[in-house]
């Protein structure tokens, strides 16, 4: 594991079908177990997300990941009411909870520091046109911008830089024809830049990097774990991306210079469109 990379654990997520049937049924047992099961794996946050579900399963979940875990959890919810539900039943003595997320479009979700200081993270992915309306970033300049937008916002409440965190996005290597991973690494790259926001922290959600690839194995059949999204950690941490939401049982590694998964990403980075994709499958090959 990365020493100084913090694992914000996934698995209580209403998306990931086994806690979907857990939240059906009820079993906030089952919840519980998935917390401690992460604190046991060396995350340092604890998830929550219950997706469109009522504001009670939101505080109920809390709560259990409360009664079960001694971290501290992180409310993930763009919906007022479930993120206020959140930080209602969080139990504030054990440090402050991370909000995910605030966005441009979402500026209202810092009134929710009222309830309980709290660490947000400031999506990127979306930002404010010239016309002053909600739109997807498409450059880095539009991620910038909404990166400096949301950091005055954060500033003016008191909120120091440590507990900043930016997520500038990340999107499926295996079928990224639009240019996100250069994006991502152009943003960080402007963010460090800057001297206002030195400290700032930034955050991915990791899994979704190689969402849908095959697991890639040794020649003698042996699984290698995340290799691609360690490629990735090895490019972007240096660059502030030390906070993932992911998974405990990765084993996200630093990689040395000619790992095939380090040069894969590289690559990446300088091809446009299908070239990228294509560059990904001959990795697979």
């Amino acid at each position: 594991m990365i020493q100084g990379l913090t694992i914000i654990g996934e698995s209580i997520n209403d998306s990931v079908p086994t806690t979907n049937a857990l939240y059906e049924s009820g079993d906030y047992n089952g919840i519980k177990e998935l917390a401690r099961f992460q604190e046991s794996g060396g995350a340092k946050y604890i998830d929550v997300n219950v997706g469109t579900r009522p504001v009670d399963v939101m505080e109920n979940a809390v709560k259990a990941v409360m009664e079960a875990s001694t971290l501290p959890a992180s409310i993930d919810s763009p919906d007022y009411a479930l993120a206020e539900a959140g930080l209602k039943a969080y139990d504030a003595s054990r440090g402050k909870p991370i909000l995910n997320s605030i966005s441009p479009l979402r500026m209202e979700m810092f009134e929710l520091y009222r309830i309980t200081p709290f660490r947000p993270i400031l999506l990127l992915t979306e930002c404010l046109n010239e016309a002053g309306e909600g739109a997807p970033s498409r450059t880095i300049e539009d991620e910038y911008s909404s990166a400096v937008m949301l950091f005055e916002r954060a500033k003016s409440l008191g909120i120091a830089n440590e507990d900043i965190i930016f997520d500038p996005g990340v999107a499926p290597i295996g079928s990224d024809a639009e240019g996100a991973l250069p994006r991502l690494i152009g943003t960080l790259e402007k963010i460090q830049a800057n001297p206002d926001m030195k400290g700032v922290h930034a955050s991915v959600g990791l899994s979704n990097f190689t969402v849908m690839l095959p697991s890639k194995r040794k020649v003698d059949g042996t699984p290698v774990k995340s290799p691609l999204e360690s490629a990735l950690l090895t490019l972007a941490f240096p660059l502030g991306l030390d906070h993932v939401i992911g998974s405990v049982r990765r084993n996200y590694n630093l990689l040395a210079d000619g790992d095939p998964a380090l040069e894969c990403v590289r690559e990446c980075l300088t091809l446009d469109g299908f070239s990228s994709i294509r560059r990904v499958r001959k990795y697979y090959r």
